[in-house]
C-alpha cells in the first residue's frame, strides 16, 4: 500500500518509489477508463490518465489523498484509512530510523520546513507522491 510498493527496498532512490507507486496505482486502475476514475473518486481525469499510464514523473506532483482515492476501488479499504496507515507508517520509520522532522526537510529536495513536514506526515495540509518517495527514500537510507 505505497509505503510498501517495492519488495526489496535497500538503496532504493525516490525515482525508484515513484515508479513502485506508478505501478501500483496502475494496477489499481488496470485499465479503467480515466474519465470513470475522475468520476468515481473525484481525482482530475488528467490525474487518473497518468495513473493509468504508470507515468511516474506525471504522479510526482499528485497528492495521497487523490491516490488513496483510486486505491479504495481496489483494495476495499477507505482512502482516509489507506492515507492514515501511509503516515503512520512513516512515523514509525522516523523513529527506526531516529529521525526527526526537521532533519527530513533538510535532507530532501521538497522546499519544506519543518513544521510543513510535520503537518503533512500529521495529515494537517499535503503531501504530494513526490515528497512521500523523498521522505520514504531517506528513512530507507537512514534505517540501521
Amino acid at each position: 500500500m505505497l509505503y510498501d510498493a517495492l519488495t526489496d527496498p535497500d538503496g532504493a532512490t525516490p525515482g525508484d518509489l515513484l515508479e513502485a507507486y506508478a505501478a501500483e496505482l496502475a494496477a489499481a486502475v488496470d485499465g479503467d477508463d480515466p474519465a470513470a476514475i475522475a468520476d468515481e473518486t473525484g481525482v482530475d481525469e488528467s490525474v487518473a490518465a497518468a495513473m493509468a499510464a504508470g507515468d511516474a514523473d506525471a504522479l510526482a506532483p499528485v497528492r495521497l489523498k487523490d491516490a488513496a482515492a483510486v486505491l479504495e476501488r481496489h483494495e476495499g479499504v477507505s482512502a482516509e484509512d489507506i492515507a492514515f496507515e501511509v503516515r503512520d507508517h512513516l512515523m514509525m520509520e522516523m523513529v527506526t530510523a531516529i529521525l526527526d522532522v526537521d532533519t527530513i526537510a533538510a535532507e530532501i529536495d521538497a522546499d519544506l520546513t519543518g513544521q510543513e513536514v510535520q503537518q503533512a506526515l500529521e495529515g494537517r495540509t499535503r503531501l504530494t507522491l513526490g515528497e512521500l518517495a523523498e521522505i520514504q527514500a531517506l528513512m530507507i537510507e537512514r534505517t540501521p
